[in-house]
């Protein structure tokens, strides 16, 4: 039989299936194409977050050298909580009840007023103050806070004369509009908040009515994450961003959920987590870069050692948080000096840097605010070396507690550090530095510091 094929009938079904050929390939690459530029370039809000956290799992250690709390404090532990505590005899303002963020400069972040509060509450557990004093400072302290002009009369400014209380900039000029809300900094007052209701129960409803106050929502927004006023570092325009990278969000959230918010989604370490090899350990790292995002993705000791000592390690923070300490260790065998890195004030311009083990894709850099190189101002951090020593039970802890041994002047407080390139003492004298001190000793007589009746001589 003679088979007759009709050429043209071939021909049309042919384009007939190459359109639609054409369309699945296009979707199929269009497709892969946004996954990877997500993943590259990770939006706030992409709908690749819930694919990618699932294959990004941080395994956790067999063992942690975990350092048991409830102890009792050494001579030499109470002689270094009396020389921190000093910092905030001589630098706090008796009109207002607020501390100095750094000696004698009379202005305070929302940072460092929470840093204060944790000092004032850690000064009476370790008996340095007695139950009067105490009462006094924070009654006058929670009511100079509720008292402060709002930015916008929806949140707190970033930065208050603790003198007058008048909003101000950074560098203490008065500014009557403010220069915008941290969620950062409001989420470490929320655990300052939280420590309070917890041990101080009398001082709640004084604690409830700040807050009350705040228009919590415009932090949160309609997607559980945290926004501050940002601006861009392109053309400068202020705006409410997403604010924390990794490490920081977890810790600020923290903040907001003890205290009944829903922060969840800041709270997920897996959304914008990466892997970053140093000496074969994985350390884990933020996604967003600050050439996408208006912030820059830090790694360092800071929100690490607050975690700990404030809530106690979770199971994702004490993992990357011992990566983070081990790495520090390696670093200090391969340099021949000890190596705690975090951020802090330093003496001269630029006054404050953050000295990463990781940050904009470098490793083992210090940038100032604004983002400029100031490696002259690598540093020792006191206050992280002191923090590690206190959470982690290892022979570099020992290390450690000795190479901060003599920074300190006895009558005004702990310095910031010792700068790695000349071996010159910091000699800034700050509230984080001298709060974190004191939060390290009252964590180990009682453990983390915003639970309840921790269990003595544990740490799981």
């Amino acid at each position: 039989m003679k088979i007759v094929i009709d050429l043209s009938k071939i021909g049309r079904f042919m384009r007939l299936l190459v359109r639609p050929l054409v369309l699945l390939t296009s979707f199929y690459l269009g497709a892969n194409a946004v996954l990877f530029i997500e993943k590259a370039r990770p939006s706030d809000f992409g709908f690749y977050k819930d694919i990618f956290s699932k294959e990004l799992l941080i395994k956790p250690s067999p063992s942690y050298p975990l350092r048991p709390y409830g102890q009792t404090l050494s001579e030499q532990d109470k002689r270094d909580a009396e020389i921190a505590w000093k910092y905030f005899q001589n630098n706090y303002q008796e009109k207002t009840g607020l501390y100095n963020s750094v000696d004698k400069y009379t202005a305070t972040t929302f940072w460092d007023i929470s840093s204060s509060l944790h000092a004032l509450m850690s000064a009476y557990q370790l008996e340095l103050i007695d139950s009067t004093e105490f009462h006094r400072r924070m009654s006058k302290a929670l009511r100079s806070i509720k008292s402060l002009r709002l930015y916008k009369n929806q949140l707190p400014n970033k930065v208050y004369n603790t003198e007058t209380l008048a909003m101000v900039d950074y560098a203490n000029h008065v500014i009557n509009e403010g220069v915008g809300w941290s969620a950062m900094d409001i989420g470490r007052f929320l655990g300052a908040v939280a420590r309070i209701k917890n041990h101080f129960p009398e001082f709640t409803p004084l604690a409830d009515s700040i807050v009350s106050h705040w228009n919590i929502d415009l932090v949160l927004g309609n997607d559980a994450t945290l926004h501050g006023i940002g601006f861009s570092f392109k053309d400068r325009d202020v705006k409410i961003v997403q604010e924390g990278k990794l490490g920081y969000e977890e810790y600020a959230s923290k903040g907001y959920m003890v205290n009944g918010y829903d922060a969840s989604e800041s709270y997920r370490y897996t959304d914008f987590l990466k892997f970053v090899d140093f000496y074969g350990i994985q350390i884990g790292a933020d996604t967003r870069e600050v050439k996408y995002h208006p912030a820059y993705n830090y790694i360092l000791s800071e929100p690490y050692i607050l975690d700990g000592l404030e809530y106690g390690f979770d199971l994702n923070s004490r993992e990357l948080a011992y990566r983070l300490f081990k790495v520090q260790k390696l670093r200090a065998k391969i340099t021949g000096r000890p190596v705690a890195v975090s951020e802090d004030h330093v003496d001269r311009a630029p006054y404050f840097v953050y000295n990463a083990v990781y940050v904009n894709g470098k490793k083992w850099v210090c940038l100032a605010e604004n983002g400029d190189p100031a490696d002259d101002f690598k540093q020792l951090s006191t206050k992280a070396a002191y923090a590690w020593a206190t959470l982690f039970d290892d022979p570099y802890s020992v290390t450690l507690r000795k190479s901060v041994r003599d920074l300190y002047d006895p009558e005004k407080g702990w310095y910031a550090g010792r700068y790695d390139k000349n071996g010159a003492i910091n000699k800034t004298l700050t509230a984080n530095t001298n709060a974190v001190i004191l939060e390290a000793l009252a964590y180990k007589k009682m453990g983390p510091l915003n639970r309840v009746n921790a269990k003595q001589s544990s740490n799981k």
